[in-house]
């Protein structure tokens, strides 16, 4: 990352994203609001034992300095980039990531508000779970710190969870300096958890809410919300690139996007990267998307997993590590998919079941030959972790993701084959509309254009596959339903390919698709849905997210 007087790179970056924006805002007479470009560098004072905050400036010998370029409303999206640990004076892998959090949740703490605000209501709808899961996140986040201590100095996994927990508690006080100059009451240790444990809160909360014995029972079958994401893994031909693409599906409320650029020195030698850039949240020291790509020259996306079958949720434990801080132990410490799986399938929550896609750059030559171990494919259920080389599907041109389990085992004990019996092949892993249409259209894409358009697809009205309906398709648009439409679905895609990814650099857009001639998503319709600082409406371009400092 570069002092304060290259600067002018993030300006111009800035700038560059601006103006794009500001065209679409005029041809969609959209009201411009500014954007604000927030500065500041920490230092960890080992006498006092406490930050020292310099707002408005990025010192390269400061202990973490970055920017937060808050440009939702222009482009869709915030930037978020920072540096930690590369000052002059050395510091303790344990205060780099400590300073890494305060300064994010410095920069970031009025996004943090605002998205807790949407988020709580979607997350919390009946309040007797709320006991049961305070009590489960306290016992659990007791429980890793108590293991950190026990095992830091003989497990590296430990050592590292370690690190990711001073990031926690750094983000936390972060947020509070914030809330301190603001006059306002800070965000509880129980909000932060909630903010990076969201994808676990998806399996959580239904485990934990109290339920009727008429539907209780070890043969009990639930019905989940809409799948989480479509995600595709593209190989050309004659491998001339490799393209991935990612689209999240959830609740609009959610659609508070940071991109995020990490660059944190990690002296620890178990330690595969401390670099990372990936779409994320306000508050979210993980992505939930996923969507990554790593310094180790690692990349990582999933799609979520349907848990039918209730009676698996009887294993849940506190005892146990949370989705989020397994994925970022694996992406921390993995050197291979292989590994990644190895770290991610250990102390498993079985929260947040997804199928997670991890390839491996360095076992591609491009026009040349895609080695074993390109692609790890890994699937969890509570009880369970599968992974498997799937780097095959990669040589015969493509890998897709849907929200349905590959792995046979998974697929079964989940409850898709029970599903797919009593309500049809939208349950099929192979015969599924976004099966179907993945099969028919991935040949077209041929470069990041064709991907986007793939990515971004939603033909409902006309596509044999969709039968009509918005979601059964690659891009989801909830709202569009006829009969009780919600705002909810697919608000954002990322794409990259080979070349990119290895400088970290990807495109995404935030916001429901508008493709094939489909209205913006407005939230005049939806004002019940609480959703503050968000865009009123939704028709943002691509936009292009590339780490823009360096290190001194």
């Amino acid at each position: 990352m570069e002092k304060q007087s290259v600067n002018l790179c993030v300006l111009l970056s800035t700038l560059a994203v601006s103006m794009q924006s500001m065209d679409v805002l005029r041809r969609t007479s959209v009201k411009v609001q500014t954007y604000q470009l927030q500065e500041a560098t920490v230092h960890w004072d080992a006498a006092q034992k406490s930050v020292i905050l310099k707002e408005g400036v990025m010192e390269t010998e400061g202990g973490a300095y970055g920017y937060f370029n808050d440009s939702l409303l222009l482009s869709g999206w915030g930037i978020l980039e920072i540096n930690a640990g590369y000052g002059a004076i050395e510091q303790e892998d344990e205060t780099t990531f400590f300073l890494a959090g305060y300064l994010e949740g410095f920069l970031t703490a009025g996004q943090m508000f605002s998205h807790y605000s949407n988020m709580y209501p979607q997350l919390i709808k009946d309040e007797k779970v709320l006991n049961p899961l305070k009590n489960f996140m306290s016992k659990q986040d007791q429980w890793a710190r108590e293991q950190v201590k026990l095992r830091r100095y003989s497990d590296p996994l430990w050592k590292h969870l370690g690190l990711i927990l001073a990031q926690l508690d750094g983000l936390h006080a972060g947020a509070a300096q914030w809330a301190k100059t603001k006059h306002r009451e800070p965000l509880s240790a129980l909000a932060i958890q909630l903010f990076n444990g969201v994808g676990d809160l998806l399996d959580l909360v239904p485990a934990l809410t109290p339920r009727s014995n008429s539907s209780a029972g070890a043969g009990a079958f639930r019905m989940p919300g809409m799948g989480h994401c479509t995600a595709l893994i593209k190989v050309l031909p004659g491998f001339e690139n490799l393209l991935l693409g990612h689209s999240s599906w959830y609740t609009y409320a959610a659609t508070m996007r940071i991109y995020k650029h990490w660059d944190f020195r990690v002296s620890d030698t178990h330690s595969a990267t401390g670099t990372m850039s990936f779409s994320s949240y306000p508050g979210f020291l993980m992505s939930l998307d996923d969507f990554y790509l790593l310094g180790s020259g690692l990349l990582m996306t999933q799609t979520s997993i349907g848990v039918f079958n209730s009676s698996l949720f009887s294993q849940l434990s506190p005892h146990s590590l949370l989705a989020w801080q397994r994925v970022r132990l694996a992406n921390g410490l993995a050197h291979s998919g292989e590994e990644w799986a190895q770290v991610f399938s250990k102390y498993n929550s079985g929260t947040y079941n997804s199928q997670y896609m991890v390839v491996d750059l360095s076992r591609i030559s491009l026009r040349h030959s895609i080695k074993n171990g390109a692609l790890t494919v890994v699937e969890q259920l509570p009880g369970k972790v599968i992974h498997s080389d799937q780097t095959q599907a990669l040589r015969r041109g493509y890998w897709p993701s849907y929200n349905i389990p590959f792995h046979v085992d998974i697929y079964n004990l989940s409850g898709y084959s029970v599903m797919w019996k009593r309500y049809g092949e939208d349950f099929s892993y192979d015969l599924c509309p976004r099966a179907k249409i993945l099969r028919r259209d991935q040949a077209k894409v041929s470069d990041l254009s064709s991907l986007k358009l793939l990515m971004r697809y939603n033909n409902y009205k006309r596509d044999p596959y969709s039968k009509g309906h918005p979601c059964k398709t690659i891009c989801c648009r909830n709202d569009l339903r006829p009969r009780r439409p919600r705002p909810g679905g697919c608000y954002d895609t990322k794409v990259t390919d080979y070349q990119m990814a290895l400088q970290l650099v990807a495109e995404a857009i935030n916001g429901p698709t508008t493709q094939g001639g489909l209205r913006p998503f407005s939230w005049q319709s939806f004002n019940l849905t609480t959703h503050q600082g968000l865009p009123h409406t939704y028709s943002f371009p691509f936009v292009t997210m590339r780490p823009t400092l360096r290190r001194p």
